[in-house]
């Protein structure tokens, strides 16, 4: 017989990608870009310091409630039309969220602009494995990669200058009305240029399912968020009924999996080798690089009294190293495979060692140019992890799951941050007892919490390394 050719790829994937990277941006600049707005927040709404903590946090917790969610609902019904909903979604709320007259209309305002920008998300690495055949997928990862570095290195600026625009009581309207021209016109090219979904059959919504999955999630970033803001021991008594909910997740789905009954995610994803050891990777090392991320803000702002916006210029070098790696991993990644993550977290935790090691001399002043270096080394090492790591879970993966393996994948790494934010913060504020200046106490603190960092980036590298060993293992079988 003859052999069927494969279609040929959409020629408008690249400019469609830029579209997909365009909302993703948007959803990450939201993040930085509004804790630099909190303090005038604060001032013309007379949010409490609680209310100031759920503005940020309440985005936060509804992004990782809904990824796996939005994965099925997109691979079922499209993901092009979930896209649109989800972008659309995000530029009504964010117009709600600069009306906000108060601090609890701005609260929940954010929560459905949570819940809109997690629906985006699992769409856009459907969308890449739907666009991009194989050999040029580690590339378009590659694109997101540099997005993700851009939006975490230009929030803390473009919010800057938002709110000197604006003063005082306009200013942080602007951060989020930013997003509604953004909005309008992804979606305009969205329309035109995203491929139409194909034809797959809907399936039915396990909503059980999704009850266990999205209580479990819940239990944890709900216990990391409060922990950051008050450290109160007792929110680890949520570990308990998170267990119990995912266990009745697993054991649910392992069931309608066995009985082919649509299962919100088919345990059979974790059959796929590349795919188990890619979320588990996730798991390990996303609390490293959310947990320093969190420390060194605290450094900088209560130890040395920077601003916020000087606190954010402060981890540019980090940023940048991550925009710069990224694309230039994606572009290696499927030649080279593995070893380049595992590479990848060797480097981020030179860079992290480097960086305890400068802590421990730091001057009094300057020390965002003495830290620079080591920042870049951790930020080159965090964007040849996260794109290549993030192509190779999914390279193995049936496109037509592609969201849904998305949305786990995504939910591993919330909930990875949440972890890391939860025990590398425990660490640091456990550690600033004792006597010194405030600089002092809070440099130990940061010494402190960077050991228990690279306690997970030593796990993260064990798992690459645990996998690249299986993969040489079966291709000496096969030969």
């Amino acid at each position: 017989m003859p052999e069927v050719a494969e279609p040929e790829p959409d020629p408008r994937r690249w400019v469609a990608l830029l579209t997909c990277c365009s909302a993703l941006f948007m959803t990450l600049l939201d993040v930085s870009v509004t804790n630099v707005a909190l303090p005038s927040i604060g001032a013309v709404t007379d949010a409490t310091p609680a209310q100031l903590q759920w503005v940020v946090s309440g985005y936060t917790l509804a992004f990782g409630l809904v990824p796996v969610l939005a994965g099925r609902l997109g691979d079922d019904h499209g993901r092009r039309l979930m896209f649109q909903v989800g972008v659309a979604g995000f530029a009504v709320t964010s117009v709600l969220a600069g009306l906000a007259p108060t601090a609890a209309v701005l609260i929940a305002a954010r929560v459905l602009q949570g819940l809109a920008g997690g629906l985006i998300n699992p769409q856009v690495s459907g969308l890449v494995q739907q666009l991009f055949p194989g050999n040029e997928r580690g590339r378009a990862f590659g694109v997101l990669g540099t997005t993700v570095g851009l939006g975490a290195a230009l929030g803390p600026v473009v919010g800057g200058g938002l709110i000197a625009l604006g003063g005082q009581h306009a200013g942080w309207r602007l951060v989020f009305f930013v997003n509604v021209p953004i909005g309008l016109a992804v979606l305009l090219f969205a329309r035109r240029l995203l491929p139409r979904d194909p034809a797959v059959g809907r399936h039915r919504l396990d909503v059980p399912g999704a009850a266990y999955l999205g209580g479990a999630t819940f239990c944890v970033l709900f216990a990391a968020v409060e922990y950051d803001a008050w450290h109160d021991g007792r929110l680890a008594w949520l570990a308990l009924p998170a267990v119990v909910l995912i266990t009745a997740f697993v054991r649910r789905e392992r069931r309608l999996t066995r009985l082919r009954r649509d299962p919100l995610v088919d345990l059979q994803l974790f059959r796929v080798p590349s795919y188990s050891a890619g979320v588990l990777l996730a798991i390990a090392f996303f609390p490293a690089m959310a947990g320093l991320t969190l420390v060194l803000a605290l450094y900088y702002q209560q130890g040395l009294g920077y601003t916020a916006l000087q606190s954010g210029l402060g981890v540019t070098a980090y940023a940048l190293g991550s925009a710069v790696a990224a694309p230039l991993a994606g572009r290696v990644v499927t030649r080279i495979g593995r070893p380049l993550v595992v590479a990848a977290t060797v480097t981020f935790g030179v860079g992290a060692a480097a960086l305890a090691l400068l802590v421990a001399h730091a001057p009094t002043s300057g020390v965002a140019v003495l830290f620079a270096p080591a920042l870049f080394i951790m930020g080159v090492g965090s964007g040849a992890i996260i794109t290549p790591n993030q192509a190779l879970t999914l390279m193995e993966v049936d496109p037509v799951t592609g969201s849904t393996a998305g949305g786990v994948l995504q939910t591993a790494q919330r909930i990875g941050l949440a972890t890391g934010q939860a025990v590398i913060g425990a660490v640091f504020f456990a550690s600033l007892g004792g006597s010194g200046t405030t600089a002092e106490r809070y440099g130990h603190a940061l010494q402190s919490a960077i050991m228990a960092a690279l306690a997970f980036v030593v796990l993260a590298t064990a798992v690459g390394a645990t996998d690249l060993v299986r993969n040489r293992r079966r291709i000496k079988a096969i030969a």
